[in-house]
């Protein structure tokens, strides 16, 4: 994936835009994440991005960068399919680690706890 299409992927978009991708988030995350969960290197950032993405206290671009980097992850279809060991989710990372460093310090602390708390409780299924 080059630099262009990853730039395209992260635009904020309109407000009726990141409400459809905030719908499409909520909806298919979590399991897109327990099948995510071994191949992503930073799971904890994931979840944290989740609830940053997620609270309206978040402003407003950032929140659409990254409602428009986990509309991306959650997508059934996208550049490398998923089901690919190793490689699936590849393509899902570097979109992630482009979004992560377009909103560098905006995922706030207790955006983390909440992390923690849910990959906690997740672990014990």
């Amino acid at each position: 994936m080059d630099d262009i299409k990853i730039g395209e992927i992260l635009l904020p978009g309109e407000e009726s835009e990141q409400e459809r991708r905030e719908r499409k988030v909520r909806r298919g995350f979590w399991p897109t994440f327990r099948r995510a969960v071994r191949q992503i290197p930073f799971s904890r950032d994931l979840v944290a991005a989740y609830y940053c993405a997620v609270d309206p206290q978040t402003p407003t671009r950032t929140r659409g960068i990254l409602l428009a980097a986990l509309a991306y992850f959650v997508l059934p279809l996208d550049f490398v399919p998923d089901v690919l060991a190793a490689v699936g989710f590849s393509d899902d990372v570097a979109v992630l680690t482009a979004a992560f460093a377009a909103i560098s310090g905006q995922i706030k602390e207790t955006h983390y706890r909440r992390a923690d708390e849910t990959i906690g409780d997740r672990s014990d299924e």
